[in-house]
């Protein structure tokens, strides 16, 4: 028996833990505009957005045959990919759930994926050790990354769409040139293996979370490590950055989410709506104002990012919560993936 299955924490093993048990985080991006001239046209008026009712269902999404590990909307929100232990990844219609396309390049169980900011193509990574990049409108691929020798548990683009970084349980995250797929750098900060990876709205670091229970906050450009997160005592599953860029969450086994300075690394609250469950996955609305977060108690939490306050409790899923994404747009939909098989999309505000 190996090292993966003697070691526990809270019940679940590190081998269970290695082979994507959690969908991870993806890096939020936060979108502006350029100033209008004062002389020129009037600024576009805002669209007016009807939401619906707090927690109403749009649809379930029941496409996979296996546990839906990892979901990313389409930077305009019209679409949406979700990845799967049943080998594929899905791309469907974000207004009605109609499969667009599935894509099968990966050979084995998908932990995580990733939409590029410029909506062109998609990252895909899992238990095959490979990263997939893939054009999201056919499916084609466009090149394999074969940088990791263990199973790829985090994809994350960097904001130009440029580069990405893919974290592994080989216990590095490499970040390589997204147009050729060649290493621009590999990091090793961790001393065990990687759960997430998360870039900066500004492009300008990295954050990473693994078995080793910390996260590390490097420079995206050499590897140089800005400081160490120590705030948890467990392993650490998810990471994702403020829109801003000026706080992090993080998510753990501990049963907490912590928010933190990106600056600093002090604590700004520990997050404990989540009752005697473990903390599989985070996300960041796009204004800011609210964290999404779920776990092994099959709810996902909507709550306050001021202040820690429970606000909104999922309960449309029937097993553990992988994923949770926010839509980018004024929407205010959440996509929520779970081991019951299902990616669930709901009003969230």
């Amino acid at each position: 028996m190996s090292q993966y299955e003697v070691h526990s924490q809270n019940g679940i093993s590190r081998r269970t833990a290695i082979k994507g048990l959690v969908g991870l985080a993806v890096a939020m991006s936060s979108i502006g505009c350029a100033p209008g001239s004062s002389n020129t046209t009037a600024p576009t008026p805002t669209p007016t957005v009807k939401l619906l009712p707090l927690g109403t269902v749009l649809y379930t999404y029941k496409g996979h045959t296996d546990y839906a590990n990892s979901v990313a909307w389409s930077p305009g929100g019209k679409r949406i990919a979700s990845g799967s232990r049943d080998q594929t990844v899905q791309v469907w219609d974000a207004t009605t759930g109609g499969n667009v396309l599935t894509y099968k390049g990966n050979t084995d169980v998908i932990n995580t994926i990733a939409w590029s900011p410029n909506g062109k193509y998609i990252a895909s990574g899992g238990y095959d050790n490979i990263v997939q990049v893939w054009d999201a409108a056919t499916g084609n691929i466009i090149y394999t990354f074969k940088g990791h020798t263990d199973i790829v548990n985090g994809v994350a683009w960097s904001p130009d769409s440029k580069r990405i970084a893919s974290g592994s349980a080989d216990k590095t995250v490499q970040v390589w040139d997204a147009a050729n797929g060649g290493n621009v750098f590999t990091y090793k900060g961790h001393s065990d293996f990687l759960s997430a990876v998360a870039w900066s709205p500004d492009g300008k670091r990295i954050a990473s979370s693994g078995g080793d229970d910390t996260v590390q906050v490097w420079d995206a450009a050499n590897g140089g490590n800005s400081f160490t997160y120590k705030g948890h005592s467990g392993w650490v599953f998810a990471v994702a950055w403020s829109p801003n860029g000026k706080r992090i969450a993080s998510g753990s086994v501990d049963k907490t989410v912590q928010v933190w300075d990106a600056a600093s690394g002090n604590n700004v609250f520990t997050y404990k709506g989540h009752v005697d469950a473990a903390l599989y996955t985070v996300a960041w609305s796009s204004d800011g104002k609210h964290i999404a977060s779920g776990g092994d108690d099959k709810l996902v939490l909507v709550w306050d990012a001021a202040t820690g306050t429970t606000i909104f409790t999922y309960k449309g899923h029937s097993d553990l919560v992988k994923t949770v994404s926010w839509s980018p747009d004024a929407r205010k939909l959440i996509a929520s993936g779970s081991n019951d098989q299902t990616v669930q999309v709901w009003q969230a505000r």
